[in-house]
């Protein structure tokens, strides 16, 4: 009778079921990259669709921004760029341009928009990595001892300051900042002209300029964590297994290390990969505000200058980001989270 009622699993089918063996996870890895690379597929189709077909008037007008240009002139650009072809034909070059890594020469700079956003990728890079751990370890902090001690003054001035701080524009903040600090930090740039070429001056004068930038990039992203973190905790703390560590008799400090925090790490810790691309694309204004030399400012340039192929190059750059981080995002929940495996 027992064997009649009580089911019966096949060994060798359990590696398998949910998708928890290594075919599921070669399955689940070739989804998510497959769906990154239609991503990417489509927004290459969309930046030529929004400055190939969409901008308005004539594109030698616009590279040129209005100077004076002789029609012989005039057509040698059309042929030099591709313009006097079909628009199919345009947009058959521009794939496989895109496809051997040539995003088109600068107008503005008059050099491949490849080289020049290699150039401005490195300050972009250092300001937002350093912004993301410093706003990651700042918002897991404060959410963590706000859902804790949840209703105390603690929690609610932390919680307010985090969504004023979120609310508020990029720009009006890094105005505010560099009205209120005037003279005690550089208002732009990365380095001063004539710093010594040396390491530490160098090191040092960047970090100087990076202040500003840093605290305003900060305060904008760190609410985001710390309003997750203090919400995924403050339900963690309801569970059955957080009850059944403190009938055991364990502190209550180490009940949230040990248990309540690592499970409500889960949804921040895949935020902070999903926003990361978000972060290097939102750099714009904080780079504009402070001059700082990287993409965001880059692309700023492009736009004050009518530079349609600079433009183009680094709306598919920080496009990619996004995308490449959403999937780095996905691929390691699925790591972190046993839920996910089993689904």
């Amino acid at each position: 009778m027992t064997d009649a009622l009580t089911p019966v699993e096949d060994p060798a089918a359990a590696p398998t079921r949910g998708g928890g063996g290594g075919g599921g996870l070669l399955r689940y890895t070739a989804t998510k990259l497959g769906a990154a690379l239609v991503s990417l597929a489509l927004i290459a189709v969309l930046g030529f669709v929004l400055f190939r077909v969409l901008i308005p008037g004539d594109p030698v007008r616009i590279l040129t921004r209005g100077a004076p240009v002789t029609p012989e002139g005039a057509d040698a650009l059309r042929r030099q760029y591709g313009f006097d072809l079909p628009l199919w034909q345009q947009f058959l070059r521009y794939a496989g341009n895109l496809l051997h890594g040539d995003l088109g020469t600068s107008a503005q700079f008059k050099v491949p928009v490849a080289q020049k956003i290699g150039e401005r990728v490195g300050p972009t890079l250092l300001l937002v990595g350093v912004a993301t751990l410093i706003a990651v370890a700042l918002g897991l902090w404060l959410g963590t001892r706000s859902a804790w001690r949840r209703g105390s003054r603690f929690d609610r001035v932390s919680t307010g300051i985090a969504l004023t701080l979120w609310s508020a524009p990029t720009f009006w903040l890094g105005l505010l900042l560099l009205s209120v600090t005037r003279g005690l930090f550089p208002s732009g740039g990365i380095t001063y002209p004539d710093t010594p070429p040396d390491f530490w001056s160098q090191a040092v004068d960047t970090a100087h300029h990076m202040v500003l930038p840093l605290i305003t990039l900060v305060a904008v992203v760190y609410a985001q964590y710390q309003l997750v973190m203090r919400s995924s905790l403050v339900e963690e703390m309801h569970a059955d297994h957080l009850l059944t560590a403190r009938a055991k008799g364990l502190r209550d400090d180490r009940v949230r290390r040990h248990h309540a925090v690592p499970n409500a790490l889960l949804p921040t810790v895949t935020l902070v990969f999903l926003h990361l691309g978000l972060v290097v694309s939102g750099a714009v204004t904080v780079e504009t505000v402070f001059s700082w030399p990287g993409l965001g400012l880059l692309t700023y340039e492009a736009l004050r200058f009518n530079d349609v192929f600079l433009l183009q190059g680094t709306f598919l750059v920080l496009a990619a980001a996004v995308v490449a981080m959403n999937l780095l995002a996905d691929l390691l929940y699925r790591v972190l989270d046993p839920r996910v495996r089993a689904a």
